[in-house]
């Protein structure tokens, strides 16, 4: 798969959490073991560490980012730590047991009476993840529906700014979090919830990952470079890993988006761009080094869609 034979013991050795999802995701094998050790040790054991007692990290919900609870139980859900690992999945639930805005999404504090449905979608993604209830997450499903757009995407500024174009950005936060949704088992609003998916993968596919459906041009250059972590920002690698996630794997509309990342490959590894700005709990890899945890996700991408590397 790799055609590189060492790049899987790489993977194995560079953190708890890439030698779990290289084992689940490249050969198969969904290790509990190799799961268990990512609260252990590494990138996942020194983000829990810095939990504190109230069960919030940084400034509380959303700030500051990236330390604060919103974003450290997304990157933990991304390394895929235990979804029955009792420190994340308590500070889920205090996520979902918060007052909520008029809508049923989360409160972010962002002065609007409606709630972002950017955040509800990445924090359905995480609160799926960590075992959620469905009642819990009922109210978070129904204002992301009400967000959907004319195109069928989504777009966190059409409550604030009257934007009438869908945000890739946005999108891809709402496809995630509808696939670990439906992937959880969850029934609320599930018929709706797939078609509203598959609308939204649409909308990605329009564009074909990154051209203005248009002009045909790259929207913005930094769509087609690679990171890790994403937070809430979009780039071709995690509209390739959403789309195919939620089963959409022989589109032709990937191709540009696969060759893409065919080409970013050097010694059967990837490497990533330069992070987004502000203060993180870990350092990973710099711009120019191999990174384990992109190289991961960008051959999960080419197995899901038979592409021979």
């Amino acid at each position: 798969m790799t055609a590189h034979p060492d790049v899987l013991p790489w993977l194995r050795s560079a953190d708890p959490s890439t030698a779990y999802l290289a084992a689940r995701d490249l050969e198969g094998d969904d290790d509990p073991v190799l799961r268990s050790a990512i609260a252990g040790s590494g990138v996942g054991a020194a983000i829990l560490d810095v939990r504190r007692s109230d069960g919030h990290w940084g400034s509380g919900f959303y700030q500051p980012k990236w330390t604060s609870t919103h974003y450290s139980l997304l990157e933990l859900a991304w390394l895929g730590l235990d979804p029955r690992e009792p420190r994340a999945a308590g500070s889920a639930r205090m996520v979902l047991e918060a007052p909520r805005c008029d809508d049923g999404g989360l409160n972010a504090g962002l002065s609007s009476p409606h709630s972002d449905v950017c955040i509800n979608g990445m924090a359905l993604t995480y609160c799926s993840h960590f075992g959620a209830d469905t009642p819990l997450l009922a109210g978070v499903v129904d204002a992301i529906l009400v967000g959907r757009m004319p195109d069928g995407g989504f777009n966190c500024r059409s409550t604030r700014s009257g934007a009438t174009h869908s945000s890739v950005h946005t999108t891809t936060c709402v496809i995630e979090g509808f696939t670990a949704y439906l992937a959880a088992g969850h029934t609320h609003r599930s018929d709706e919830v797939a078609g509203a998916r598959a609308g939204a993968v649409e909308f990605l596919l329009v564009h074909r990952l990154f051209r203005s459906h248009r002009t045909g041009q790259v929207i913005r250059p930094e769509f087609t470079r690679l990171h890790h972590p994403a937070r809430w920002r979009y780039d071709v690698l995690r509209g390739l890993d959403a789309v195919t996630d939620a089963g959409v794997v022989g589109d032709g509309r990937l191709a540009e988006g696969l060759d893409i990342l065919r080409r970013r490959r050097r010694d059967g590894r990837w490497c990533g761009a330069r992070g987004y700005p502000g203060v993180t709990h870990v350092e990973y890899p710099p711009p120019r080094e191999p990174n384990p945890w992109i190289t991961v996700a960008a051959l999960r991408i080419l197995r899901r869609t038979g592409v021979d590397v």
